[in-house]
């Protein structure tokens, strides 16, 4: 398996994309703070999303049972899988039920996580992804390289080539326009002839049994309402106490994900249509683990808004193909070591992080993701993941850092060696660190001398 930096540097081969990417996020991210900033009471209702959250973390069990026997009240039934492929398969038993063949879906991560595109198309099951990013990629066979905007990677001449060979459009069209109408008149017949509709799900309210559903397309609702079976699928940490707490989240999750003041549709399901089956699969696939780490147990908070991947410096410019996991970004660094219970994963991502905070500071629920990041280098090392040069850097630095003395020598050494050793043995591929990047002037002194003397001024 690549890492993470060799698949930020093909990612890198392309530096109009890259620059592209980079600043289409940043828009992205300024149209949050301005959303943000248009809220008066911004910050207690990130405080107030936090607490609620720390109170679900509390009483996960109890909620989880309050909502179960809600919902059954009303009429769904409701399923629980431990893992993936326990998930996959309550999901393939529903469809094999009804005899379905068709099944349209609306943004899931949670199905992204789990693999159940493969799984049902392993059995024969045609599987049709109806948000348009989705399904671009799902075109593509690629998975979605944001949790928000699945194909942010790609520009309007790669969906118009991909929807010439797909769909049949004009060749050469890149009208956003014209081809969002050529997608919409596709997916119409898929959801006219669907048999199942999945959804993944935002919220769910324990005092009522009702699953919210957030999207911008309305695909979610017109797969609901076209089929006569609907499948609503959540991790156990998507959970809320009450209604009245859900106001808290929807004014966060839109204007932090896009900017914008709510989603387009925001779409209550309670109960089944009539002759029709509303079925609720509930998973924990490895939450539980993580809600019994004191470190990491916070980042089941998160609400999936994305904002963290659209400020954060490395996730700009490198991709979200680039980190390997499900879900990419600074939270997918958080999530991805520990996403299989027993085993560390994906052990080069917390390096992949400047620890800028800024992910931090934007998350609407105040979940440390960079204290999350550090915790997981220290936690690696420790456990003896980090090379042999990296760690015996980090001992050389931790005994020099801890001798005053030796470090002001040691600070003279390096900025006396900066200005005599000759230039290739600094940008070599022995440091690797100096392929991409030129060093700063060398200063005449250290910041303690400068200090001494400016100090006190």
């Amino acid at each position: 398996m690549t890492s993470h930096s060799e698949r930020a540097a093909a990612f890198l081969k392309d530096p109009d994309r890259v620059s592209w990417h980079d600043e289409t996020l940043w828009i992205v991210r300024k149209k949050r703070d301005r959303a943000a900033a248009s809220v008066k009471e911004w910050e207690n209702l990130r405080e107030k999303a936090s607490k609620l959250k720390e109170y679900v973390l509390s009483d996960l069990a109890g909620l989880l049972t309050e909502f179960e026997r809600n919902a059954t009240l009303n009429g769904a039934v409701v399923h629980w899988a431990a893992d993936a492929d326990e998930f996959n398969r309550v999901v393939l038993e529903i469809i094999k039920s009804k005899n379905a063949r068709n099944i349209v879906k609306s943004k899931s991560m949670l199905t992204e996580e789990c693999g159940l595109n493969h799984f049902l198309q392993d059995h024969g099951v045609d599987i049709v992804d109806t948000d348009l990013g989705e399904r671009i990629i799902q075109f593509r066979n690629e998975p979605p390289s944001h949790i928000v905007l699945p194909a942010i990677h790609l520009k309007k001449e790669d969906i118009g080539e991909l929807f010439h060979l797909k769909l049949g459009t004009d060749r050469g069209a890149t009208d956003p326009q014209y081809l969002t109408r050529a997608a919409r008149v596709h997916l119409r017949e898929k959801f006219l002839n669907a048999h199942v509709a999945l959804t993944g799900v935002n919220f769910a309210i324990a005092e009522n049994g009702t699953v919210v559903v957030c999207t911008n397309e309305g695909n979610a609702d017109m797969g609901v309402h076209s089929a006569p079976v609907q499948i609503h699928c959540m991790g156990i940490e998507k959970i809320i106490p009450k209604m009245e707490h859900l106001a808290v989240f929807t004014r966060l999750l839109a204007r932090n994900a896009t900017g914008q003041p709510v989603t387009t549709y925001t779409s209550h399901y309670r109960t089944p249509k009539e002759n029709g089956e509303l079925h609720i699969i509930i998973v924990d696939n490895g939450r539980t683990e993580r809600l019994a780490s004191i470190d990491y147990r916070d980042a089941l908070k998160c609400i999936r808004c994305g904002a963290c991947m659209n400020t954060c410096p490395v996730y700009r410019r490198s991709g979200g193909h680039s980190y390997g996991f499900t879900i990419p970004g600074p939270i997918g660094t958080i999530l991805a070591p520990h996403s299989v219970p027993g085993k560390i994963l994906y052990k080069d991502l917390p390096a992949a992080s400047s620890l800028c905070m800024s992910c931090s500071n934007v998350c609407p629920v105040k979940i440390g993701i960079h204290e999350q990041i550090y915790k997981l280098r220290q936690e690696l090392i420790r456990k003896g993941y980090g090379s042999f040069v990296k760690r015996a850097i980090l001992k050389i630095s931790g005994f020099v850092f801890a001798k005053p003395v030796l470090y002001d020598i040691s600070g003279k050494m390096v900025r006396i060696a900066l200005k005599i050793v000759p230039r290739f043995l600094i940008y070599s591929r022995v440091n690797t660190w100096g392929l991409e990047r030129e060093l700063p002037a060398v200063p005449t002194q250290s910041f303690k001398e400068w200090y001494r003397q400016n100090g006190s001024n």
